[in-house]
């Protein structure tokens, strides 16, 4: 986020865009529901009903994969009624007329065909955001899990430049992460092409620096993402995999590839707190403890670093992950020495910049914010308040792509996946809960009325099939979907959305297109 989580409840408005904010992320929903009952304006755009959609002052059903479209109608609208910041445009940002002039050809007419919304709404939309002063853009995965997540991304960071809401307090761009820590799992580096803040691994003098730290020769040659490491394993250039923390046989999209990919490895390692079903297929697993059971951090998706603290002895033969890591290295001939996790932040704020003045003697209060630069540095509460990291803002003149796949007489349905309030993620820790397991005990897909009767589908098991797969799950008709659109939720590994999922990638960002997939539905009497 280029802001703080509490700037969101003195927002003066609020554009929420593919977040089911208050399912996923409870407690900044919080801030967004006191937000509007101090007199914010609530903008929501999501292809189904969540529940801000009752609090929206403004609140439409973009068709699946038309982001972008709807983005560059609203800064059509802007710009035509002259709302724009023009003088922030004119100071802090360059390549505005090259973006002016492919806003031009998506006037709400046109907008409207492309994503079934009214012209009038686009026009609100337009209005709310630009002519309020502190306006604030919040969005998640409903933007980034597309073939065009990064284009969707840049067309947010458009529209915030374009009406000057990029470095003020209770504005910005405001991702919500999808899980606790991985912002920081990005910043130290889990990323192919850098190191810990994004310092480029290709980047002489970065790698320079980590050499000597580490006394060890490094690529200048970025790694490979997930899915690319995926399709690696069935062409044979990868043999083995190491697994921590994750379950790709539920999470990753197009499951019979990817199952396909690891039984063609020749060695996996899986490290987990529970055998989850990646963890099945394992040559070995690694028992990795609990956050209750290790010290460490989280940083958060406001870009705050927290203490994690030790409540517990790790139980059994688990270990923290760190402790893993460092031994198994000093078996594979690196020796990993470290004495504690105090001591290897210390060494990610010597590598860091943007880390640099964060210690475990600094973070016992609320923690901090990066970027802090040094120990006399108490944090950045927003981003970019005087300047760019580049100097000038860019815009980026996107046009409208469609998905990657789209709806035909085969397959007429459009599949969304999510989450629900219940379950988190792969389902590996609520579903071993009792009480959020009774809670939602199975998978379902939702149908709206119309096509159930066209279908003659009831509260029945149904088979959902894509170009992909295939699976079961029990229907459930509601009018929280438009018509021809269905979604599931992702957490159910007997009935799992990712079966489904196409697995064409962004070209740059390589995130998979969970968001939009062609389907058709099946009675299964």
């Amino acid at each position: 986020m280029t802001n703080s989580i509490d700037e969101l409840e003195d927002a003066d408005c609020i554009f929420i865009i593919g977040s089911n904010t208050t399912e996923a992320h409870p407690l900044i929903a919080t801030r967004i529901i006191r937000a509007k009952e101090k007199g914010a304006k609530l903008i929501v755009a999501d292809p189904r009903t969540i529940q801000l959609s009752y609090y929206a002052d403004v609140n439409v059903h973009q068709k699946l994969g038309t982001d972008v479209a709807l983005i560059n109608g609203i800064m059509h609208v802007i710009l035509s009624e002259g709302w724009e910041d023009k003088e922030y445009v004119a100071s802090r940002t360059e390549g505005f007329e090259e973006l002016k002039k492919t806003v031009s050809k998506y006037d709400p007419k046109t907008v409207s065909g492309i994503t079934s919304i009214r012209e009038e709404d686009i026009r609100k939309i337009a209005e709310l955001y630009s002519r309020s002063k502190k306006s604030s853009l919040v969005y998640a995965m409903g933007i980034t899990q597309h073939t065009t997540g990064v284009d969707n991304v840049k067309s947010l960071a458009n529209l915030a430049m374009l009406c000057g809401k990029v470095g003020i307090e209770s504005g910005g761009v405001n991702p919500l992460r999808g899980q606790n820590n991985v912002q920081g799992a990005c910043d130290m580096g889990g990323l192919p092409n850098v190191y810990s803040g994004y310092q480029a691994v290709g980047d002489e003098n970065s790698a320079n620096k980590f050499e000597e730290a580490w006394k060890a020769p490094l690529s200048r040659k970025p790694g490979m993402t997930i899915m690319e490491m995926f399709s690696g394993a069935e062409e044979g250039k990868i043999k083995a995999v190491y697994i921590m923390g994750e379950n790709p046989m539920v999470s990753d999209p197009n499951l019979g590839h990817v199952e396909h990919a690891l039984k063609s490895l020749q060695f996996i390692v899986v490290q987990d707190m529970f055998l989850t079903e990646t963890a099945q297929l394992a040559d070995v697993v690694l028992p990795g403890s609990s956050f209750a059971e290790k010290d460490g951090t989280f940083t958060n998706t406001e870009r705050k670093v927290q203490r994690v603290r030790k409540a517990i002895e790790p139980m059994g033969e688990s270990k923290p992950d760190w402790q893993i890591v460092c031994e198994l290295s000093g078996a594979m001939g690196y020796p990993m020495t470290y004495s504690s996790p105090s001591e290897i932040m210390d060494e990610i704020a010597r590598l860091t910049p943007s880390y640099g003045g964060i210690s475990y003697d600094r973070l016992e209060g609320n923690g901090l914010q990066w970027p802090c630069l040094n120990k006399e540095h108490p944090g950045t509460k927003f981003l970019h308040k005087e300047k760019f990291t580049r100097g000038l803002g860019l815009f980026s003149p996107i046009e409208h792509k469609p998905p990657a796949e789209l709806s035909d007489d085969e397959f007429p349905f459009l599949l969304t996946t999510g989450r629900s309030f219940v379950h988190y993620h792969t389902g590996t820790m609520t579903r071993n809960s009792p009480s959020l397991a009774s809670e939602m005990e199975e998978g379902y897909v939702e149908i709206h009325p119309e096509d159930a009767e066209r279908l003659g589908i009831g509260k029945e098991m149904v088979k959902v099939v894509s170009r992909r797969g295939t699976i079961n799950i029990r229907a459930k008709i509601t009018s929280r979907v438009e018509k021809w659109i269905v979604f599931i939720p992702f957490h159910f590994v007997e009935a799992a959305a990712n079966v489904l999922t196409n697995d064409a990638l962004d070209p740059i960002a390589k995130i998979p297109e969970y968001k939009v997939c062609a389907v058709r539905i099946e009675k299964l009497n």
